[in-house]
């Protein structure tokens, strides 16, 4: 099973010659072979090459932590990052 929880694009300029724009999708995954439980799929592509991102598969430890390095980057800029 894969449930899609989320998914966007980034907010970077389109027409910058030396970043690419990226496109983001967060899922839920049980069927990941060789993992023992559900995952957390992070996958990030080129807006402009859909197919050919790299995903991750996170752990629950692995998905909070990220989500705790998001949020003090979000405190860092001045940013409430929420619940």
């Amino acid at each position: 099973m894969r449930k899609l929880g989320d998914y966007g694009g980034d907010d970077h300029p389109p027409d910058d010659p030396e970043r690419a724009q990226v496109a983001w999708s967060v899922a839920l995954l049980d069927d990941c072979d060789g993992c023992e439980a559900p995952r957390v799929e992070l996958t990030l592509e080129e807006m402009t090459r859909p197919g050919t991102g790299v995903a991750a598969h996170l752990a629950p430890p692995t998905a909070r932590r990220l989500r705790a390095a998001l949020a003090a980057a979000l405190r860092d800029i001045g940013e409430d990052p929420g619940p």
